[in-house]
């Protein structure tokens, strides 16, 4: 359950919609479940407005599976993230109806189409080479499963300036935007002094030896002199798609 399906359902109740004890029954499963080596945050959703999500890389198919089966019983959205294709499919053959990202390298569930209305506006999500692209698609497939619209522009890096500024009227149009660069990750301060929306930076591990695995562009990022640039963590195109996902949101 939601922010949202919770104040539907305590309106229900206090418009004699809905019963007391119905309402008991919807909330009658426990905020945490303790399920074989996990221990689910099944309120999560209501506190914060992102839900419980599962970090595939260093764990089995077997605990994924038993972990994202509970998380679905709830009706809950599922997101799963750093999963390769042969994990994946042990884990769809073990719970079926997961959809499998391969770029992104994420597995999703209970997901919706995008809810305009909740939102603000467009996510957009950018990014400097082909080599970034699974960093960005983790960004947007994080974006899109939370309920947001996106749309992306890849390869639009600043050695070849004007890929980006064909891009225009795409960056005009964003609330948010996400940019992903390796190198010495110059993207994102550009993107910066084109749009009055935030711009969240993603470096990357993309490049030669002295970008020392994305630390050169983490540090480009941190010392831009573009107003209004966040930056995220190195390949963390997860955390950027949830913080663009909290700016997008509307609020009551």
């Amino acid at each position: 359950m939601d922010q949202t399906k919770l104040i539907q359902l305590l309106s229900c109740v206090k418009l004699g919609q809905c019963s007391v004890e119905d309402a008991v029954s919807q909330l009658q499963y426990l905020p945490s479940e303790i399920v074989v080596d996990a221990c689910i945050d099944h309120h999560r959703t209501i506190r914060t407005g992102m839900p419980e999500v599962i970090y595939g890389e260093s764990k089995t198919a077997e605990q994924i599976a038993v972990i994202a089966a509970a998380i679905l019983i709830r009706k809950t959205i599922l997101i799963a993230t750093r999963i390769d294709k042969g994990k994946a499919e042990q884990v769809q053959a073990l719970v079926p109806g997961l959809q499998y990202h391969p770029k992104a390298r994420i597995l999703t569930g209970n997901v919706k189409d995008p809810d305009i209305t909740a939102c603000r506006g467009t996510v957009v999500v950018l990014c400097a080479g082909t080599s970034d692209i699974p960093v960005a698609e983790e960004a947007r497939i994080t974006a899109l499963s939370l309920g947001h619209p996106v749309e992306a522009a890849y390869d639009i890096g600043v050695a070849g300036l004007h890929r980006l500024l064909d891009n225009q009227p795409l960056l005009k149009k964003a609330s948010v935007i996400i940019v992903a660069a390796g190198m010495e990750g110059a993207l994102p301060s550009v993107v910066g002094g084109l749009v009055s929306c935030p711009v969240i930076g993603v470096p990357t591990s993309i490049g030669y030896g002295a970008s020392f695995g994305g630390l050169a562009a983490l540090l480009g990022m941190l010392n831009s002199c573009a107003p209004g640039l966040a930056v995220v963590n190195i390949d963390n195109g997860f955390s950027a798609g949830c913080l663009a996902a909290s700016i997008n949101r509307k609020t009551e």
